[in-house]
Formats: C-alpha cells, structure tokens, sequence
C-alpha cells in the first residue's frame, strides 16, 4: 500500500496498519448496507411494513459509516477501496445466506446473525485501534453504538 502523505505524529507503518483495520471495517459496512437492502426488498409477512421501514434508516446509517471510514482511510494518506470486488477481497467474515422471499422473523434472525459477527469485529478493530491511533477507534466506536441499537430493535421482533 502506497501512502499519499503521513499524519502528523503516526509514522508510515502505523498508518499502513491502521488503514489495513479501516478497510477491513469498511468492506464490511459496504456489504452490511447491500445486505440490509436485500432484506428490505425480501421481508415478507403480517410485520412486512414495519420491518420493511425500520431497515432504511439503518441502512442510510450503515453508508454513512462506510463515508466516515473512507475518509477517514483518506485523510490517513491511504485509498479507501470501495468496488465489489475490494468488498469481497477484504471479506474476513461470514456473509448472509439467506436468500429470496422469506418472512420478517427469519430475515431478522439473519440479520442479528450478521450483526453479531459485525459488531464483534468492529470490537476487536477497536482494541487493536486503540494502541495505534485514538481518532480511527473513536471513529468505529460510534459506530459500534449505532449497530448495537440497531441490533436491539431487531432483537426486540423476536421476542
């Protein structure tokens, strides 16, 4: 990875690895908002309208997580990669399964799946964040916060 320029006071191996984490969190938030889409356009049911509009704030959320983080990657001197293919090639977590037409109950047992994996891994970018860069862990810190509501109002459908 070539750097465009370095942030006063992070040397060039501590912004590779921080904008290394960035990407990672990044892709997955890319395809967090794909798969959220897909689960809009597939809820089915007696709580279709309801799930059906509880999705796209969330997922209007999700890209703008996705903009922080690639700007953040940018003012780092890095190059967010943001095509489908980076998506897939950075992809270090299980993907959504489920497919076509399928009631809300079960897309948002998917989801929560998805969310645990995506909430987990943006905790472990935190730990590992918080040693090389304050800003970037407080970046996905918040971001954290807005997918574990968002995963408490998934959860509460289920109960």
């Amino acid at each position: 990875m070539e750097l465009k320029f370095l942030v006063p006071g992070l040397d060039e191996i501590t912004s590779e690895k921080i904008v290394a984490i960035l990407q990672n969190r990044l892709s997955q938030e890319q395809e967090a908002s794909l798969i959220l889409k897909h689960a809009h356009w597939n809820v089915t049911g007696p709580d279709f309208i309801a799930v059906h509009e509880m999705l796209d704030p969330q997922i209007d959320i999700v890209r703008n997580q996705a903009d922080e983080t690639a700007e953040r990657i940018a003012t780092l001197g890095g190059s967010a990669e943001g095509r489908p293919d980076d998506i897939m090639r950075n992809r270090t977590w299980k993907g959504l399964d489920l497919t076509g037409r399928h009631s809300t109950i079960d897309y948002l047992k998917a989801l929560c799946n998805f969310y645990d994996s995506f909430i987990a891994d943006d905790r472990k970018a935190i730990k590992e964040l918080d040693e090389l860069d304050v800003i970037s862990s407080n970046i996905i810190q918040d971001h954290v916060q807005d997918l574990e509501k968002f995963q408490w109002f998934m959860r509460s459908h289920l109960i």
